[in-house]
């Protein structure tokens, strides 16, 4: 009897634990009801044990018919530890990015120009439909042809127009093409997280092209030493002679393909993209004509108003969970937002610059894509205070100008003291500690963060973590008296963005930027 009634006490107590240790684990859903998305995780500290981090430009070149693409080293430590693969596009006038998607989540920035873009996402639509109808002739293979004249309308997905200052987020696994319809050179950079939990892959990046024969060299392959000398022997080989990858139909029979496209093998070796050497940037000689809606600036201006105001009534929802799936459906997500107007800038001083950040809460799709973009504008000798990324990787591209960067590691040592300038790229890893400071000719950047919700903690400044310690805790902290602790702490009433000392020497309005 006694045996028995521990037995009972015993489970009683086991299911009372359990049930003590369910309600403290804590329990998460995705706003639409899936579960959650986790990070994969990243590589272990002893392999983000950056003793060196530097501005680099470009690792490899490669030419296309009409324009180039630079990589920068995926073998970089910085790049790899961030998990991230960095490439910038340079299409010229007329130039076609042909049709392709990765295997990880990936953000571009218009950093010069204008175009269309096109992103194809799988089941849905095609709501651009033209009026036009021409003769339609005989297929010359298949079973299904249809003889005589009949009506021929293009039907595509939503296009995009695109200009610079833009931010565009592609998913996972969705198709995408570039064009340039502008007359100066449209250029792209372009950052894709292969580290996200979207990649069910490897670590590489994996470039699947739906149409042409391009470079083999696009592909990333981590670990290898002689990539940039087998571009380097590529550009100056015939075209025949280059490597090349293929598109995803290359590895399919000609006969299958005419068969399930109800075409002729002669059309079907074309998908293939046999004897094409034009690479992944080709040209279109009588220039591209895609269905697409002209505003008038008016309805433009109404348009961002009505943004605004939608943004400023659900923006406090937004951050606690509220988000249902019903703002937004996949098939028209906004997927651009332009971070060069300055009425839309987040922090602005007249006499240092400006921060424009555009995470989930105002492109909700970065929620599933997991970045955050922040364009930065540091005006002459201005300082961007000292801070470190507290959630995230940060991966800045220089578009203009130049300046002088610090940052410091986790043992108090310097990892990073130079000047960076125009087209080079550095990585800041999370919780590093940045400064950066312009040039007289001032500073333009764009930072591409490894999380929807990036957060940044400054150490200077009103709103900085300094700022917000009880003065003794400063003056016991640094060995100062009272009166030079309360200068560290109250010394600089700006917020993020520091004016430089000399104040006649500043740009004293956004026009004199």
């Amino acid at each position: 009897m006694a045996f028995s009634s521990f037995l009972s006490l015993s489970f009683c107590l086991l299911v009372f634990l359990h049930g003590c240790f369910a309600q403290i684990e804590p329990v998460t859903t995705h706003p639409r009801g899936f579960p959650p998305l986790q990070r994969r995780q990243r590589p272990q500290r002893d392999e983000c044990q950056l003793d060196r981090i530097s501005a680099v430009e470009p690792h490899r070149r490669i030419q296309s018919e009409a324009g180039v693409t630079d990589v920068w080293d995926e073998n970089d430590d910085q790049f790899q530890c961030a998990g991230v693969v960095a490439m910038r596009h340079i299409i010229r006038e007329k130039g076609l990015l042909l049709p392709q998607y990765v295997n990880g989540p990936k953000l571009i920035y218009v950093v010069q120009g204008r175009g269309v873009q096109g992103v194809v996402f799988p089941g849905c639509p095609e709501t651009y439909q033209s009026s036009e109808s021409r003769p339609q002739p005989q297929p010359r293979y298949g079973g299904f042809g249809q003889s005589g004249r009949e009506s021929m309308r293009d039907h595509h997905q939503k296009v995009r127009q695109i200009r610079e200052g833009d931010v565009i987020a592609v998913p996972t696994g969705v198709t995408q093409w570039v064009y340039n319809n502008g007359r100066t050179p449209l250029v792209l950079v372009q950052v894709v997280d292969t580290n996200n939990p979207a990649n069910q892959l490897d670590q590489n990046h994996r470039v699947f092209f739906v149409a042409g024969n391009p470079q083999l060299d696009v592909q990333s392959k981590k670990g290898e030493s002689q990539r940039g000398e087998r571009s380097e022997r590529g550009l100056t080989r015939k075209p025949a002679e280059r490597d090349t990858a293929g598109n995803v139909f290359s590895g399919m029979d000609e006969r299958v393909l005419a068969e399930a496209f109800n075409v002729n093998t002669d059309v079907a070796r074309r998908l293939r993209g046999e004897d094409d050497y034009r690479g992944m940037i080709v040209t279109v000689e009588r220039g591209l004509e895609v269905l697409t809606p002209q505003r008038s600036p008016e309805e433009e201006r109404q348009i961002k108003e009505e943004e605004q105001q939608k943004q400023f009534e659900l923006g406090p929802s937004r951050g606690t969970g509220g988000y249902n799936g019903v703002e937004e459906t996949l098939c028209t997500a906004k997927l651009r937002h332009n971070v060069n107007d300055p009425s839309d800038t987040d922090i602005f001083n007249p006499r240092a610059g400006r921060i424009t950040t555009v995470n989930s809460h105002v492109v909700p799709i970065l929620r599933n894509l997991q970045f955050t973009v922040q364009k930065g504008v540091l005006y002459r000798n201005a300082i961007f205070a000292p801070h470190w990324n507290v959630n995230a990787h940060s991966v800045n591209y220089v578009v203009r100008g130049n300046g002088h960067v610090q940052m410091v590691d986790d043992n108090g040592n310097t990892v990073f003291d130079g000047q960076v300038q125009e087209g080079q790229m550095f990585v800041a890893p999370q919780n590093f500690v940045v400064v950066k400071k312009a040039s007289e000719q001032g500073m333009e950047w764009v930072s591409f963060k490894t999380n929807d919700a990036a957060k940044v903690c400054q150490l200077a400044g009103r709103v900085s973590a300094i700022r917000s310690m009880p003065v003794e805790v400063l003056a016991n902290a640094f060995q100062v008296s009272i009166e030079e602790a309360m200068r560290i702490k109250n010394n600089r009433q700006e917020v993020t963005l520091l004016s430089p000392r000399t104040r006649s020497r500043f740009n004293v309005t956004e026009g004199s930027e």
